[in-house]
């Protein structure tokens, strides 16, 4: 099946155009790309055919290469007497996209140079002319102050793709050159060191208006326009967008799998069979075609007679403990689901987990790109990084019929790897092979790099490269390049690096990155080993010349104690900004964050949130303020600028801003429990604003007046609003008691007070601090307020009626209960409670109590008067519910229908001489004594 955007191209051209221009689309798909470079139209568009309309046009009247080609392609598209010729020069810009790719992603080697084919004759024959067309081309990619790769081979392909799918001609006539258009501004994006938020937002404009067209396309391009926006989404940090495509994707395509438990044996030496985690997956595709054919649409018989597909090398483990993969002791049929799961679909029961069929390779995008939006590695927030490993064995394991897609899952299974210590140096050996492969396939004639003496300066390689016959062809490679975005291979070589320093190989990683002059990488590589003056100087050297000499003091002669504190260096370097952050970061040094933010034009939002944060570090709320609004007018969608801005806000109590932050924080990212925590803090500090003033008329029916009256603010709108942000803050971090006792303390505010969420708060209080503070975490006012509403509310107590009385009994029962040890207040609570309930033996029972938990505090005998009335106090209620609740009979145990207390006068009598007898010495013929005499003297009577 051809790619989606071929698909959308057929299906939307007239047939008059598409016989005509079947041939460039036919070499589209074949991957002649070498045939439309090289065609008639072509050569008129780059010059190397002279045209009456363009030969006016010349190099030298433009800023870039680019811009003479745009306006080339616009004088050739003028005459519409031709109306296929647009077609033709879309598939010479697509065919330059593919090419690019090719030569940088995924090989095989370009069997042509680019520089010869694309650029005007006399710079192709010039190397300096040559490096210094790229160089400008490079410049004119680079945005918001953020470089793209300065040794990216073949960028005139990207140009002219650029220049083709921005033309208005094009973009106007073929409704698929949007598609185009989005798939180069995302190559270009990822060309860049960081992402940029002006080609984000043109990369999404133009996904939201393809996304109504795809449905009109058919089924298939749909999906696949599903996992190509799935993958931009995870590139730009949006999973949650991310995975939401990816399920519909799966539902479409009816895709079942599923992460479930099997017992088996990991290790060689164990003995018992444990669960072990696995992916089950079955393309639908299998149950469609029936028995005769394989997911990849050929005939079983043929499949199994023929020599299995080519395939990139997969290392083995090779490990004295861990098994090559998991023996399985039972299939799915046979295990036990628990209740609370749900039980697998009916097309996985039956697969053996040890030889699952192959899948379709769109199938196998899609574990693939659910296991790389997975970022979390926390368990309470999500997926772990061994619970994404199944993913990608899942696709190893069931074998791809797809090049890239097998290459693609050997990448994520050895980042997965790349963090346990049994797989780490089979994940860093694996990754190691993939850059050797991706370096032997995109190999040209043309050197990466230039070391002066002529000679290419191309990394070696220690793995043989592979011959014709065990590698693929460019179209199988290309054929879902943009649902995979594949790193390229400098990225891919970056990411060897990275991993070598996690493991301590810092020579190996410095390498890396000073054979690809990833000259920022390598400094921050020294600085992480504490050598910040090797890291200052590798990033000096860049931006200025030696101290001594200046410009006439030849590179190549200067000593190793050199510091680099000569003229700065005109023109600066594309990534000049992020070098003079990185200096910045080094030495805290503000003037360098400045000189980032001024060399990019004031579009470095980077330089400004390092300010931000230094400023917040030194408590200069007012300049971190106004360092993260300026990082925010670039880039409005930075999630950690716009929580930082509200915290500054807070702390300089502009609270309205304040909310305006953390809601634009929230609404980037939901999930974010700190931000809705804020935020409810925020709404309770600021003012309810005045409503709009609303009409009405005239009381007198024949008064054609309109009276303007002014509605008064709501002082609870602003109460109800936190409470809801912080309720969502709680649902987002369930095990934070801090943010549960602002929910607790807001609800209760509120008037009339939010009942229901003051018990669950509390509720939740109780289990997670209860263990330890046991009744300190409990909140007397409020229990005493939902007490009073209860009792208040309900006359008698129905156990068998839902709702918030009877959930009040029972949290009351069950989790307060339990921890009173001290408190009389907290039994008088319960006393009041049973007495409601119609219990008067557990009502006396826990007055007892509280009468005991003041009598046992210390140092009411003989010390502290206060204690001694509190005493007092105790015993006379104590006194007055013997008298109260001793004649009654019991309504509940063995001795119902008896009276609480026969012998209530002598209990109380017993406990006013017990009290009197200790206090006799100290406080005999104090008010608290006479009020004892009185009580006994009453209880005898």
């Amino acid at each position: 099946m051809a790619d989606a955007l071929l698909v959308w191209l057929r299906q939307s051209l007239p047939s008059e155009i598409a016989d005509l221009t079947e041939p460039y689309i036919s070499k589209l798909e074949h991957g002649d790309y070498q045939s439309l470079l090289e065609s008639e139209e072509a050569k008129t568009l780059f010059g190397h055919i002279n045209d009456s309309t363009t030969e006016h046009l010349k190099l030298d009247e433009f800023p870039t290469w680019s811009d003479l080609l745009f306006h080339r392609l616009g004088s050739l598209l003028a005459d519409r007497s031709r109306p296929e010729k647009g077609v033709v020069f879309f598939c010479i810009g697509y065919a330059a996209l593919l090419a690019f790719l090719q030569s940088n992603v995924t090989g095989p080697p370009l069997q042509f140079s680019s520089a010869h084919h694309l650029l005007p004759k006399d710079v192709a024959e010039s190397p300096v002319r040559t490096e210094a067309l790229r160089t400008a081309l490079l410049a004119s990619l680079s945005l918001d102050g953020i470089a793209a790769y300065k040794l990216t081979p073949n960028i005139e392909l990207l140009c002219l793709a650029d220049v083709v799918m921005t033309s208005p001609a094009i973009m106007k006539g073929i409704g698929a050159a949007r598609l185009a258009k989005v798939r180069v501004a995302f190559m270009q994006q990822r060309l860049l060191s960081e992402v940029s938020s002006t080609l984000q937002d043109v990369i999404y404009d133009d996904l939201g208006l393809l996304e109504a067209r795809f449905d009109q396309v058919g089924e298939a391009a749909g999906v696949e326009f599903l996992l190509e926006r799935a993958t931009i989404h995870i590139h730009h940090g949006l999973d949650k967008l991310a995975r939401a495509d990816l399920e519909r994707a799966k539902q479409e395509r009816r895709f079942e799998y599923a992460l479930t438990g099997l017992l088996g044996k990991r290790t060689k030496f164990q003995e018992k069979d444990i669960s072990q985690l696995v992916v089950l997956a079955r393309s639908a595709v299998d149950d469609d075609v029936g028995d005769g054919e394989s997911a990849n649409g050929t005939s079983s018989t043929a499949q199994a007679s023929t020599e299995p597909a080519p395939r990139p090398a997969k290392l083995d483990l090779n490990d004295d403990t861990l098994l090559e993969s998991i023996s399985f002791s039972e299939k799915p049929a046979d295990s036990v689901v628990p209740e609370n799961e749900v039980p697998l679909p009916p097309g996985l029961k039956s697969l053996d987990p040890s030889n699952q069929p192959q899948l379709d390779p769109l199938d196998s995008v899609l574990l693939l790109s659910f296991a790389s939006s997975i970022t979390n590695t926390s368990p309470q927030h999500g997926l772990t990084r061994e619970e994404t490993l199944p993913y990608a064995i899942r696709v190893l394991d069931g074998g791809s019929s797809n090049w890239q897609v097998y290459t693609q899952a050997l990448l994520v299974r050895s980042r997965i790897e790349g963090y346990r210590s049994r797989t780490v140096e089979r994940g860093l050996l694996q990754l190691q092979a993939l850059v050797d492969q991706v370096i032997a396939d995109t190999a040209t004639a043309e050197p990466l790099t230039n070391d002066g003496d002529g000679e290419s300066s191309v990394a070696t390689s220690f793995l043989p490269r592979p011959k014709e016959s065990e590698s693929a062809s460019v179209t199988e490679r290309l054929r879902y390049i943009f649902q995979l975005a594949s790193p390229t291979r400098w990225d891919l070589e970056a990411e060897l690096a990275a991993r070598w320093v996690q493991l301590g190989g810092l020579r190996s990683a410095l390498e890396i990155y000073e054979r690809l002059e990833m000259w920022a990488e390598a400094a921050l590589c020294w600085a992480a080993t504490e050598r910040e003056d090797k890291a200052k100087n590798m990033v000096r050297r860049q931006l200025f010349h030696a101290t001594k000499g200046g410009l006439d003091v030849p590179e190549i002669d200067v000593g190793e104690d050199e510091t680099w504190e000569g003229p700065e260096r005109s023109p600066p370097p594309l990534d000049a900004p992020r070098l003079y952050s990185i200096l910045g970061d080094i030495d805290q040094d503000v003037p360098m964050y400045e000189k980032a933010w001024e060399v990019s034009n004031q579009r470095y939002a980077r330089a400004q949130r390092s300010l931000g944060r230094m400023y917040f570090s030194a408590k200069d709320f007012v300049k971190a303020a106004e360092s993260y609004s300026k990082s925010l007018k670039v880039n409005q969608l930075n999630h950690a600028s716009w929580f930082a801005l509200g915290c500054v806000l807070l702390e300089l109590a502009q609270f309205e801003k304040a909310v305006e932050a953390f809601s634009r924080c929230v609404q980037l990212e939901d999930t974010d429990a700190e931000a809705w925590s804020n935020l409810g803090a925020a709404l309770l500090r600021t003012e309810p604003k005045q409503s709009d003033t609303t009409a009405s008329a005239s009381a007198d029916a024949d008064s054609d007046d309109i009276i303007a009256v002014e509605s008064k603010p709501d002082p609870q709108r602003n109460r109800y609003d936190a409470l809801q942000a912080l309720k969502r803050a709680a649902s987002l971090k369930h095990d934070s008691y801090r943010i549960w006792e602002n929910v607790l303390t807001i609800a209760a505010s509120l008037s009339p007070p939010d009942y229901t969420s003051m018990l669950s708060a509390q509720r939740r209080i109780i289990d997670l601090r209860g263990s330890t503070d046991g009744e300190k975490c409990v909140d007397k006012q409020i229990l005493d307020m939902l007490a009073r509403h209860v009792i208040a509310t309900t006359d008698q107590f129905d156990p068998s009626k839902p709702g918030l009385v009877r959930m009040f009994v029972k949290f009351m029962d069950e989790s307060v209960v339990p921890l009173i040890t001290g408190s009389a207040d907290l039994w008088q609570l319960v006393g009041r409670l049973a007495i409601w309930r119609n219990k008067p033996s557990s009502a006396l029972e826990a007055e007892e109590k509280a009468w005991r938990a003041v009598t046992s505090q210390p140092g009411w005998e003989t010390e502290n008067e206060q204690r001694w009335n509190s005493v007092v106090e105790a015993t006379v209620r104590l006194c007055d519910s013997y008298e109260s609740l001793g004649p009654k009979q019991r309504t509940e145990g063995m001795g119902a229908g008896e009276p609480v207390a026969k012998d209530w006068n002598f209990k109380a009598r017993s406990a006013v001489r017990g009290i009197m007898g200790k206090a006799k010495s100290t406080w005999e013929d104090t008010e608290g004594w006479e009020r004892l005499q009185e009580t006994m003297q009453g209880l005898k009577a």
